[in-house]
């Protein structure tokens, strides 16, 4: 029984900290043994809540200390982290109590609360008071379903070696198809017409003084007081792009960075100023292949730094 817990405990708090491993059935799983006998209730369901609370106390120090760092570390799986993280971080601002109640529900977005509470200056009391309820729901309700439903499991458990290998075979699917959406969409974007710039022809035309823009399309996110950007970039923010077209000349060249993968933000910027007829260029790799090729870069000026909505008090 002690290692039944710790495995429990230890697999409960990965997927508290962010590793894609449902705690669901880990505590169906649990419950279905305590039902047999083969657990104690009495200790399951504490190890449980423990677990959840330890991922997201060290969730929450550490986005109070990383601030926008963490969040653009657990935003890394969308097509737009930047977004993703000032979008997470104003629907929290507004339900952060609903949030730390019922988030860990919902996959994809179950570890943001936590770090959001912390990098937002919620009152450590407020968070800690919420965080229980909602670790203390979640957890009672997959046990409970696993007590509820401990035959169905316990034949499931009984037939392990079979289940596993379709488990194994199925996963094997998900993970394909997965990177073969990914694949797919990656060449769709590429073929959809906007030009890829390699760093190296960026910086030769800076070198030789000509009249290029470079704008920073990063959208909110991945600022801080030690932010930095390519020497001499403008800020055009995504999400606000209707207003700055008329500022945007379209007898120059423009040149698009941002940091998320596959060059999701300037893609999609590049296209919409297609539309509207500005000649565009995305920055392959963006401000990553930038720094990594020791090109010039500037810090982000005061004005251009947003700062994460905070809680007040």
């Amino acid at each position: 029984m002690p290692r039944a817990l710790l495995l429990l405990y230890g697999f409960v708090v990965l997927e508290a900290l962010g590793v894609p491993l449902p705690a669901a059935p880990a505590l169906m799983a649990a419950g279905a043994a305590s039902a047999s006998g083969r657990m104690d209730l009495l200790i399951t369901w504490p190890t449980a809540l423990a677990a959840l609370l330890t991922g997201d106390l060290i969730l929450f120090y550490l986005g109070r200390k990383t601030g926008w760092w963490l969040l653009g570390l657990l935003c890394r799986l969308s097509a737009n982290p930047e977004s993703c993280i000032y979008t997470n971080a104003e629907r929290f601002q507004r339900h952060g109590r609903k949030a730390l109640l019922f988030a860990k529900f919902f996959p994809g977005v179950n570890t943001l609360p936590a770090p959001l509470a912390g990098s937002m200056n919620m009152s450590f009391r407020e968070f800690i008071t919420f965080d229980i309820l909602g670790a203390a729901l979640y957890a009672s309700f997959y046990i409970s379903l696993g007590y509820a439903f401990s035959p169905i499991i316990e034949r499931v458990i009984m037939h392990y070696e079979n289940a596993g290998r379709l488990l194994a075979w199925v996963l094997l699917a998900v993970v394909l198809a997965y990177a073969a959406i990914r694949l797919y969409l990656n060449r769709r974007a590429q073929a959809m017409g906007v030009p890829l710039a390699s760093p190296r022809e960026l910086a030769s035309r800076m070198a030789l003084g000509e009249d290029v823009i470079i704008a920073d399309v990063r959208s909110h996110g991945y600022y801080d007081t030690n932010a930095q950007r390519i020497t001499g970039s403008i800020r055009v923010e995504p999400n606000l792009l209707p207003s700055t077209l008329p500022n945007l000349p379209k007898d120059r060249d423009i040149y698009l960075y941002c940091t998320c993968h596959a060059d999701a933000t300037s893609r999609r910027v590049g296209r919409l100023l297609e539309k509207e007829g500005f000649k565009v260029k995305v920055l392959a790799g963006g401000l990553t292949a930038w720094k990594r090729d020791g090109h010039p870069l500037e810090p982000v000026p005061p004005e251009d730094i947003i700062e994460l909505p905070k809680f007040k008090g």
